[in-house]
């Protein structure tokens, strides 16, 4: 007879991920996907249904970690919201599975998981990509994303300035209000981006936001949106993910130089002297390791 899954939300999610655990282990699982041995990993590419009547999509991202002993599925669904709503725009769940016998032995809250390992695989990014001596961070956006990269980046790198734009100001500002740093509010994506060396964009946009001749030389942009770069220096956490899920990648042509598991494996080169764009498009394989450690650190506790 089997035991019932361990139930966990947000706030324990949130509680029991550390990024100091997660940094390393999805450096170490990355590295191993970029490798292409079948009978390590499988992750396929997600799948999405479409729901039109509602303006909503459902994802299923599963992975399968032989190594490791970990089986694994994110359910993620985004709908477009009236602004105003007081529904999320976006839910996940990731279920972790017993590999050998097949039941859930993990239901877990998806956004925490998310936000982290996303803001987590983009901090690998800036330390393999950013100048040398990085001094300014600009964030773009004052959502749960922008807020998990304050967090991973603050913590690793010593910024002499961080600067937040936001759509709305007020957000913005409630945004600053709640972090612990010097931070400042800027009236235009311009005016936040000319002179930083690590740029994140974490607004949701359809739109792009962040034009080339804004970025410095050599700058490091982390990046969740669609983008329009000149002469950058791409990488991306898969190249599958990047050609089929990736529209700004696909529609603009560009040539993704590497993974990010390549640099980390050693097998290309980290262009820090140029002007790099790290693409992320989240993987199954991120979800698997960082609710493995949630809930390892779970059971240590119990």
């Amino acid at each position: 007879m089997t035991e019932s899954p361990v139930l966990l939300n947000k706030h324990e999610v949130e509680r029991l991920l550390s990024y100091d655990d997660l940094i390393s282990r999805l450096e170490s699982v990355m590295g191993k996907f970029s490798k292409r041995d079948s009978s390590e990993i499988i992750q396929p590419v997600r799948s999405v249904v479409p729901i039109q009547q509602h303006n909503g999509f459902l994802g299923v991202m599963p992975a399968y970690l032989a190594a490791e002993g970990i089986l694994s599925t994110k359910v993620v669904s985004f709908y477009q919201r009236a602004e105003g709503s007081s529904l999320p725009s976006t839910q996940a769940t990731v279920l972790l599975f017993h590999p050998e016998h097949g039941n859930v032995i993990a239901i877990m809250d998806g956004e925490a998981i998310t936000a982290k390992r996303t803001a987590a695989v983009s901090a690998i990014s800036a330390k393999l990509f950013s100048p040398a001596f990085s001094e300014v961070l600009c964030i773009l956006g004052s959502g749960q994303q922008a807020r998990s990269h304050y967090d991973v980046l603050t913590k690793l790198f010593k910024f002499k300035e961080v600067r937040v734009w936001s759509r709305r100001k007020e957000m913005a500002q409630r945004f600053v209000n709640d972090l612990q740093g010097p931070v400042t509010v800027c009236g235009s994506v311009k005016e936040a981006v000319v002179g930083a060396d690590v740029i994140v964009t974490a607004t949701g946009a359809s739109q792009p936001l962040l034009f080339g001749e804004w970025v410095k030389p050599g700058a490091h942009v982390a990046e969740m949106d669609d983008v329009l770069m000149r002469e950058a220096v791409v990488y991306v956490d898969s190249r599958e993910g990047a050609t089929t899920e990736s529209g700004d990648i696909i529609l603009s042509g560009v040539e993704v130089f590497a993974e990010l598991g390549e640099i980390i494996n050693g097998t290309f080169p980290a262009q820090r002297e140029k002007t790099t764009v790290f693409k992320s498009l989240g993987m199954g394989i991120q979800d698997a390791v960082s609710a493995k450690l949630v809930l390892e650190k779970w059971k240590k506790e119990h």
